[in-house]
């Protein structure tokens, strides 16, 4: 009989270059978007600043100064004093002035230092992280907001007064210690806040809008700009020169320098890895078992491949899967452990064991199990007879 060999084993598996190639050539769509969004957002930062030179400057009649607010404040009796420079600020606004505090990225340390050491009530708008620290340690930063309007919310006169307000972007705070926060957003973030310092207050303001010409006619922004920076005999409005090389730039964490456009990017990109991953990830379901959709019977099987070996004049193959399978067969009916039918080592012990119980002496029987391949096809129908009687005789036996 045509005894059946063991299944070859398959296709070898993909080579590592092989597999990151696929997956580079299914994933470099999302890799060329998000590649495209960030060169584009790079693009536009580096092409608009994210404050203009003009911004908030009393001065300046662009949308982003502040010159309708200063005129607004002196023609109700408030005057108001520009000052470029630290020390003239502090001088200027000793007499019960409210000085209001402009581009506290300009500001050196030392110029924060003066500032927190003096008495005066001060109006800090935007400030960057580190003038917060120093100038309100008991107010941080609790995240960015981008509701347009607000109500006060609060029992601070300025606020109440003013009513609702367009801050539109700003940033928003929340008190450690004892002080007042008005305008708060949904997830309890105030945009404006005011905590005492001895005898002085000092109030943030998150946004710059109600200050700016292009914003100050929107809801009650101007009723609220100039309650917050005109209740004393005078405004001193503090517009810090661009610091000298060194000074002052190490004061300035990351997040201020980068501009809004560009955190709103990384966000995204965020966002969008976390769902490309999430998508990948749905591909990737349990492991389940599933019937076969074709069963093909064991002799149809030998046959398929018994012709393949024929095709190939793979005659070699085919002797090593006869041998192969009637060493395995063998090996139990001789009371040799499994492992044995492949090992090199068990080559002699298997002979022995099979000359013992059959008829033919060592020579034949080594010969049969582990002989050379068959010069023709006819060698090989008579290698299949010779296992076939020494797996009968030691059957037998």
């Amino acid at each position: 009989m045509v005894t059946q060999a063991p299944p070859e084993s398959g296709p070898a598996e993909p080579s590592a270059r092989q597999v990151a190639g696929r997956r580079w050539r299914s994933a470099r769509g999302v890799v060329a978007v998000l590649l495209a969004m960030a060169v584009i957002a790079v693009i536009l930062a580096a092409l608009r600043p994210s404050t203009p030179p003009e911004a908030l400057d009393p001065e300046s009649p662009k949308q982003d100064g502040s010159r309708a607010l200063a005129e607004i404040l002196r023609q109700h009796g408030t005057g108001v004093i520009v000052t470029r420079r630290m020390q003239d600020a502090l001088i200027a606004s000793r007499s019960n002035n409210v000085l209001v505090v402009t581009r506290t990225e300009r500001l050196s340390e030392d110029d924060l230092r003066m500032l927190s050491g003096t008495q005066v009530d001060m109006l800090l708008v935007r400030p960057t992280a580190y003038a917060l620290n120093v100038l309100a340690p008991q107010v941080r930063r609790s995240g960015p907001s981008f509701e347009e309007t607000a109500a006060p919310g609060c029992a601070l006169p300025a606020a109440s007064l003013a009513g609702t307000v367009a801050f539109h972007e700003s940033e928003t705070y929340e008190i450690t210690g004892q002080g007042v926060a008005c305008y708060q957003t949904e997830s309890g973030g105030a945009r404006v806040v005011q905590v005492q310092k001895g005898s002085s207050t000092v109030t943030v303001l998150g946004s710059a809008a109600p200050l700016t010409n292009g914003r100050l006619t929107e809801e009650g922004n101007a009723a609220l700009a100039m309650n917050l920076a005109g209740p004393g005999g005078a405004t001193v409005w503090l517009v810090p020169d661009l610091p000298a090389s060194g000074e002052g730039a190490g004061q300035t964490s990351l997040g201020d320098l980068l501009p809004l456009g560009v955190k709103l990017f990384f966000l995204e990109l965020l966002v969008a890895v976390l769902l490309v991953a999430l998508w990948r990830a749905r591909r990737l379901g349990p492991v389940v078992a599933e019937a076969l959709p074709v069963v093909v019977r064991s002799a149809e099987t030998v046959e398929g491949r018994a012709r393949l070996y024929r095709a190939g004049r793979a005659r070699d193959r085919a002797s090593d899967a006869l041998r192969s399978g009637a060493r395995e067969r063998l090996v139990p009916l001789l009371g040799l452990p499994r492992g044995s039918a492949q090992d090199p080592s068990a080559v002699q012990e298997i002979v022995t064991a099979v000359a013992r119980r059959t008829p033919y002496d060592e020579t034949y029987v080594g010969a049969a199990l582990y002989g050379p391949e068959p010069l023709d096809d006819a060698g090989l129908i008579a290698l299949t007879g010779v296992l076939d009687d020494l797996e009968r005789q030691v059957r037998q036996s």
